[in-house]
């Protein structure tokens, strides 16, 4: 299937990645919490265990009840747009997708057995088609990283938490999962933006959505390099009473707030591994059994301790200071402690390359002489 099979998608040629692994573009911290799950033993089994529980049949009922299921016939140029995304992405299966009616512009990708894609009229009438093919992207990479499942989950979750919010230990126990989750979440978004821009492969139109979706659709008000000040006016604004409000305001939300989005994907464009990926060289999904656990860990903690080190945020700054002080005194401290315990035993070098015995009240080094040999005699 190629662009041109496909009606009315654009005749530009964009690269294909043929066995492409989901770990090519999947955020650092997302990545390692995908492939933890991903070994443990009986984990798929246990969660498709929960499928009796979860309401997943009663939401592809609805949406096949309540929503019109984009095909050749309704909404084609979507069709066309999904279709070309899972060539690119070489997705075999086409999962179905429905436009719902909602004013408030979304889109989602949830299922335990098999993913569907949702998207709403707020969406669909909001962007352009350029626009609209990133966000196609981005769901087609949530199918592809298996985020569907955990998705599901999550919402699963989030719904009984308000069912049993009067049990006081029951909702705690609940919220820490469902706040555990909510943090993977927004790295799985970051995750599926990239995918979005891999399937589009025009970032400008990807930046162009996300300003849409923060601003609606006044495109000529708006423009795409103020967007991005913002999130680094954002960033590195305010004193620690900021840096706290911005992690109360971002706890509850299940998207990273979108000027950040957009920075993060900005970012990851101008970077090497895009620029590889583009070039034919990328995990192979082939490989994915062979992922080390650890070695995931590893880079997310070395992703983790980068944007620490490079962060503009007060607080993150702050807490970077604090382990880079902590890390200067160990050290120090360590030093010392050779130096009292390690060197004092045979006394101090001295200039001659000898030492003194290390007698004297002191119990110190011996004291230097004009030949460069130590004395034995401390001054205490």
């Amino acid at each position: 299937m190629t662009e041109n099979d496909q009606g009315n998608v654009p005749s530009r040629q964009r690269k294909r990645f043929p066995g492409i692994s989901s770990r090519a573009y999947e955020h650092p911290a997302d990545r390692s919490a995908l492939v933890a799950l991903r070994k443990l033993s009986g984990f798929d089994t246990a969660f498709k265990a929960l499928s009796a529980l979860l309401p997943e049949r009663s939401l592809r009922l609805l949406y096949l009840s309540d929503s019109v299921r984009v095909s050749d016939a309704q909404f084609s140029h979507l069709n066309d747009m999904l279709r070309d995304a899972c060539y690119i992405l070489d997705l075999d299966k086409v999962p179905p997708m429905y436009v719902t009616q909602d004013p408030k512009p979304n889109a989602m990708c949830i299922g335990l057995d098999e993913p569907i894609i949702v998207v709403t009229t707020g969406l669909v009438e909001l962007l352009d088609e350029e626009e609209m093919r990133a966000v196609v992207g981005h769901e087609v990479g949530h199918a592809l990283s298996g985020h569907a499942v955990y998705r599901t989950v999550l919402l699963f979750l989030t719904n009984l938490a308000l069912k049993i919010a009067w049990i006081p230990l029951g909702t705690v126990a609940i919220t820490a999962i469902v706040t555990a989750l909510r943090e993977w979440f927004r790295k799985s978004e970051l995750s599926a933006d990239r995918a979005g821009l891999l399937v589009g492969q025009d970032v400008r139109a990807s930046m162009r959505g996300l300003m849409k979706i923060a601003g609606g659709n006044h495109l000529h008000e708006m423009n795409v390099d103020a967007f991005l000040a913002q999130a680094d006016e954002y960033e590195k604004a305010g004193d620690l009473r900021d840096s706290v409000l911005k992690i109360l305001n971002v706890l509850p939300r299940s998207h990273p707030f979108t000027t950040v989005r957009a920075a993060e994907l900005k970012k990851w464009s101008e970077h090497r591994d895009f620029q590889r990926i583009m070039d034919g060289h990328y995990p192979k999904r082939s490989e994915d059994k062979d992922t080390s656990v650890t070695d995931s860990f590893r880079e997310s903690a070395g992703h983790y301790a980068e944007t620490v080190r490079t962060s503009k945020d007060p607080l993150i700054k702050l807490v970077g200071d604090i382990a880079g002080g902590a890390g200067d005194l160990a050290g120090d401290l360590g030093g010392r402690l050779r130096n009292r315990f390690g060197g004092g035993q045979g006394g101090q070098k001295t200039d001659g390359g000898t030492a003194g015995d290390g007698k004297g009240d002191g119990g110190g080094a011996g004291k230097r002489t004009d030949d460069g040999t130590g004395d034995g005699q401390s001054e205490g």
